[in-house]
């Protein structure tokens, strides 16, 4: 798939770090209390599973440019949102001489805390800090303006600073492409080998997300009106876990779903997906994936994983690295929106199903993609979730 995320015109070179009189001395507590950012962990910051690993140098020549990212409350190794955030950020640190710093932080209530230290820290000094979903939003809004020379990545949402990238993919878009596959197998007899089939009679299909919240109600809402695009009939069965790494409860409640006759679950729960996967694989049915195309990230739920809503996370990653070595802020700061029309978001189907799903799929996805790209149809909700 061609990249259309390059970089635009030159911007200002990036301002000398200054600091408020309370800055200083919070990077003097910093310097003499123990918390050391650049290096080993972030005392009294990190949660019961906060870590960080240094990964050394780059390609490249020229002075080195120091990048951290702080994760989502799912955590890295969802192989998925988290972990395509940071494979953007190893392909710029394969290509420049970059330095990157890994801090997985889960208790969403640390993040004002953590994104200030990283913000405070003086070795090393951090051109940029990437910040992996939009429940860093709130602790944002306070330290955009507190630390004003401090470039900000926040992927998801956007808070209107000018040194803030906010990268939002069409959550909405993809979901609703899952919708058509959904809606457009659930009205078929289907089987892949002994591992999971279709039962026509009784179209019914379901959505299981993470927390119930603006952002992923557009993942249901959406979903649910790429189905009845197709069919009108088909049944969607919803249920919420009320967090992304709870893989138990979204098990039951996918399996819940599939004893009332779902053939297919599209899942919205970052790392906590896996409980669908598997609660597919138990009952024999169909799943589909999300952010990164999981029949291949998760190999081993490769049979009965249909397809993948997917987005190029990291993409957008590399593209505000590659703006922030080439000094190039201006081409990325402010609220990016990249969806079907740029390629940014697809529904790829999965990696040992797909080709055996019939004709009829990449049809309907292709027309519908075309309807939305048309304006013929419009998909509920918006990128940053669902207002009312």
């Amino acid at each position: 798939m061609t990249d259309n995320l390059d970089s635009g015109a030159e911007s200002e070179p990036l301002q000398e770090r200054k600091s408020a009189i309370n800055n200083v001395n919070r990077r003097n507590l910093l310097k003499t209390g123990g918390a050391l950012i650049g290096g080993i962990g972030l005392a009294g910051c990190s949660g019961n599973t906060g870590n960080q690993s240094g990964n050394g140098d780059g390609g490249g020549g020229g002075e080195t440019t120091n990048i951290a990212i702080i994760s989502s409350p799912a955590g890295f190794g969802d192989q998925a949102f988290n972990d395509l955030a940071w494979q953007g950020l190893q392909n710029a640190k394969d290509e420049f001489n970059i330095k990157l710093q890994q801090v997985e932080e889960t208790n969403q209530s640390n993040y004002r805390t953590v994104q200030s230290r990283l913000a405070e820290s003086q070795n090393p000094n951090y051109d940029l800090i990437v910040l992996v979903g939009y429940n860093h939003t709130q602790a944002l809004e306070t330290n955009a303006t507190q630390y004003s020379d401090q470039k900000w990545m926040l992927i998801n949402d956007f808070v209107d600073q000018p040194n803030v990238a906010g990268y939002t993919w069409a959550n909405h878009q993809m979901s609703f492409q899952a919708g058509v596959l959904a809606g457009t197998m659930t009205t078929r007899e289907f089987s892949y080998k002994n591992a999971a089939s279709t039962k026509p009679d009784s179209p019914t299909i379901g959505f299981v997300g993470g927390v119930d919240s603006a952002l992923i109600n557009a993942f249901e809402r959406a979903y649910k009106a790429g189905a009845k695009s197709i069919n009108e009939n088909v049944n969607v069965r919803v249920g919420y876990i009320g967090n992304y790494n709870d893989t138990q409860t979204a098990n039951n409640i996918a399996s819940s779903q599939y004893d009332s006759g779902a053939d297919i679950v599209y899942h919205a729960a970052a790392a906590a997906g896996q409980g669908v996967f598997q609660a597919a694989q138990n009952a024999n049915r169909f799943a589909i994936g999300v952010d990164a195309d999981q029949s291949k990230t998760l190999s081993k739920y490769t049979d009965i994983i249909m397809g993948s809503a997917v987005k190029y996370i990291n993409k957008g990653t590399y593209q505000v690295s590659k703006a922030i070595v080439n000094n190039n802020w201006q081409s990325v700061q402010g609220d990016n929106v990249l969806g079907l029309k740029q390629d940014a978001v697809a529904v790829v189907l999965g990696d040992a199903v797909g080709p055996e799903l019939p004709d009829v799929v990449e049809t309907n996805l292709k027309k519908s993609k075309q309807a939305i790209l048309n304006g013929d149809t419009e998909v509920p909700c918006s990128a940053s979730g669902c207002q009312g």
